[in-house]
């Protein structure tokens, strides 16, 4: 059977794609298998060497085979058996996450409630604020360390169990999300505010209840952010915090300085950046939806 051509209306022009399109989809293409590969090797080194010995892994140095898991569940055992039993690592996780919970919540609160005011109210030195808003965001950290840590510790005197305080304190208030919870707010029509308030919403009413669901995208990519800036957190709770109450990059820090085996580390590694690999997995499209709504928007 003859396969039917296909069939153009009079007048047609059929214009053939140029070769140098496909050259340039082939450049495109082969750079960025080469860069992700770039990227994604030390994490395939990483997971790989989790589940070896130090033999192994020395045998294997140099050759394609070191980026391959191994089928040892010995090793397997020995490794991250390793990491959840006498290393604190697991204790630490779980003291961390209970930081995070906190932390999002707080952010949310704080930062949104300050974003909704400068991004819907209308009140004297609104602009100046912003400006300072957008001015403290290239502020680097490190240049408020020492004075927050002499308000924390001298000013208000949160020492011992109460430090705990001064490590989430801080924490629950970014500039980054208020600028980002401001440019999202702002995108929000005022005509729900308007309808709001006709039917005698008050300010915060409107917020909880009409600015909250319809944010959900933001709130999310600020939970992310506020999730993986404590799970990483490693300068200041080492300031503040005593050795009981050390988040997970404390007690990840102290595993790495023991005389171990080079698998156990790596596999306290894969440990480690589990919960932030599954988060990203999780909240992709909200992080999308979030940006893509407003988020950076200038």
């Amino acid at each position: 059977m003859k396969k039917p051509s296909m069939q153009f209306a009079p007048g047609t022009v059929v214009v053939p794609k140029p070769k140098k399109r496909y050259i340039g989809s082939a450049v495109y293409y082969v750079f960025g298998i080469l860069l992700a590969a770039i990227f994604v090797s030390p994490v395939l080194y990483m997971i790989a060497a989790s589940t070896k010995n130090d033999d192994v892994l020395a045998h294997q140095s140099g050759s394609l085979l070191m980026f391959l898991p191994s089928f040892d569940f010995a090793a397997w055992g020995e490794n991250y058996g390793a990491v959840f039993g006498g290393g604190g690592i697991f204790r630490s996780g779980l003291l961390t996450l209970g930081y995070a919970g906190i932390v999002i919540v707080l952010n949310v609160l704080i930062n949104g409630l300050a974003a909704y005011a400068i991004a819907k109210l209308h009140f004297p030195g609104k602009k100046l604020l912003r400006f300072l808003i957008l001015f403290l965001i290239i502020v680097p950290i490190e240049t408020s360390i020492i004075p927050l840590y002499t308000i924390c510790y001298d000013v208000l005197g949160l020492k011992g169990n109460a430090s705990v305080l001064s490590f989430l304190l801080p924490s629950s208030i970014s500039i980054f999300n208020i600028f980002l919870f401001i440019q999202f707010f702002s995108s929000i029509p005022s005509s729900y505010e308007e309808a709001a308030r006709i039917d005698g919403a008050s300010t915060l009413s409107i917020f909880f209840r009409i600015i909250v669901p319809l944010s959900r995208p933001i709130i999310a990519t600020v939970a992310v952010f506020c999730f993986i800036g404590v799970w990483n957190d490693y300068v200041w709770p080492s300031m503040v915090l005593p050795q009981e109450f050390q988040p997970i990059q404390s007690a990840l820090n102290g595993f790495q300085s023991r005389d171990l085996p080079t698998g156990a580390k790596m596999a306290s590694l894969v440990v480690t950046s589990f919960p932030i690999f599954v988060l990203y997995v999780v909240a992709q499209k909200y992080i999308v939806k979030g940006f893509g709504a407003g988020g950076l928007k200038l």
